[in-house]
């Protein structure tokens, strides 16, 4: 019975219902089957028929009365059923994949969320770096221009992450105006030069609402991936490098393994400018900047 039943079974996959001829391939599969069920259930039938005297055929011209109404019962009937279902099953494959990608994607910049990025993070090995970009006094534009320009702001910043880093890269946007990009490949140096590359688009590219341009800069810190570092400690390491070049003026990329040279009254501005708050990963608690 078990045998059976796994031969009778299509082992349906919500992932292979992804093309429509995936959808027909299953209803001819489905088709056959139920042709060739339908034929055995005839010809097993037929030795009773013959013993009541409710078959007033030849032997071969009742197989093949069999086999026509197999095809035109059994066939018809399971072949339409299979392409309907086949066709729900696609339209929620869709609709899954959909729901999917919407759920790893921030809605207003249009790239990943923290969510996905932090799953990202947590596959990322040696040879990578962490940058993690925050908008320098994003507060006064909202302020100034209105949230409608805060979110052309933030959809300009998310366009120069693309230019920069392509699809050979991840970034994301991580919240407010925080964004994190994972550069992958190539030395320390070159990582740190497409980020400076970021910065500077940044700080060149005017941004328009309603008729007013408006301009912004970004802060950057930088951490390195290891063999055996923690995701969630570089995540820290970056993220007080970015403190760092808040502190330090703003409008810079800071390197984990530079050594901070502030004035007394940076600091005190940048303790001012950035208040410290906790960011959640992987069950653990980092220091997160605003």
């Amino acid at each position: 019975m078990d045998i059976l039943k796994r031969w009778v079974s299509l082992q349906v996959d919500l992932g292979s219902f992804d093309s429509r001829a995936a959808v027909y391939n299953f209803a001819l599969k489905m088709t056959f089957r139920a042709v060739l069920l339908a034929f055995i259930f005839n010809i097993a039938l037929l030795p009773l028929g013959y013993a009541l005297g409710l078959v007033p055929l030849s032997v071969a011209d009742a197989v093949k009365l069999s086999v026509a109404c197999s095809w035109l019962f059994g066939g018809a009937v399971s072949g339409a059923l299979a392409l309907v279902t086949g066709h729900v099953i696609r339209e929620l494959t869709v609709s899954r994949a959909e729901f999917e990608r919407l759920s790893l994607t921030d809605m207003l910049s249009g790239l990943l969320n923290r969510r996905a990025f932090n799953a990202a993070l947590a596959e990322t090995g040696a040879g990578a770096s962490l940058a993690i970009l925050d908008l320098d006094r994003f507060k006064a534009v909202n302020d100034c221009h209105g949230h409608c320009a805060g979110d052309e702001v933030i959809k300009a910043v998310a366009e120069v992450l693309r230019e920069v880093f392509g699809d050979e890269h991840l970034f994301a946007r991580l919240g407010g105006e925080e964004f994190g990009v994972i550069v992958r490949g190539g030395g320390v140096a070159q990582r740190i030069a497409l980020v400076e590359r970021a910065r500077n688009m940044v700080e060149a590219r005017a941004i328009y609402c309603d008729g007013v341009a408006i301009s912004t800069t970004v802060s950057a810190g930088i951490a390195e991936f290891g063999p055996d570092r923690r995701p969630e400690s570089v995540y820290s390491a970056a993220d007080s490098a970015l403190y760092r070049a808040k502190a330090g003026g703003r409008n810079r990329v800071v390197h984990e393994a530079e050594q901070a040279e502030l004035d007394p009254l940076e600091t005190q501005q940048g303790h001012e400018a950035i208040p410290m708050g906790v960011m959640q990963f992987s069950g653990e608690q980092m220091p997160a900047t605003s």
